[in-house]
This record gives C-alpha cells, sequence and structure tokens, in this order.
C-alpha cells in the first residue's frame, strides 16, 4: 500500500471528513532536501471534519499527526490544510 494510500486510510477512519484529499507532491521537489529519487517524501493534506470543531491550528494539527502514527517520521514534508 502506498503511503498515501495509508495517510487517506487513516484520516478517514480517525475523522470521517466531509472532504478529503492528499497529494503526494514529491515529484515537484525533486533535487531538493530530503527528496531521496524513490517519491512519496511530500504530502499536501486537505481535510475538512466536524471534528476539528473548537479547537485551534495547533490543535488541528495534533490531532492530525496523532491519526497519521508512525507516517510521520518516514516522511519529509507534510502541508496541513484543515478546517470544519
Amino acid at each position: 500500500m502506498s503511503v498515501k494510500d495509508e495517510m487517506e486510510n487513516r484520516l478517514q477512519a480517525a475523522f470521517e471528513p466531509t472532504e478529503l484529499e492528499v497529494v503526494d507532491d514529491s515529484d515537484s521537489h525533486r533535487g531538493h532536501a530530503g527528496h531521496d529519487g524513490k517519491g512519496e517524501s511530500h504530502f499536501n493534506v486537505r481535510i475538512r471534519a466536524a471534528g476539528f470543531a473548537g479547537q485551534n491550528r495547533v490543535q488541528r494539527h495534533r490531532m492530525v499527526h496523532k491519526a497519521l502514527g508512525d507516517i510521520v517520521p518516514r516522511i519529509h514534508a507534510l502541508a496541513l490544510d484543515i478546517d470544519v
């Protein structure tokens, strides 16, 4: 299973989002730090879920990182766009 698929599965299970988009943006970072040529190193996530209501930006980011668990240390960059 790809890292992208793992991320989607975990985020879907944790938040039951109304919107979820996980984009592997690794190819646009060729030659940059953290890109080893294999891909699956840089990701953009857009997620909307009721579970984020009442949480500030830092809390939302922590919630997503917790849901992703051991995936986070395996990737180089993770851009998050999180809202209710």
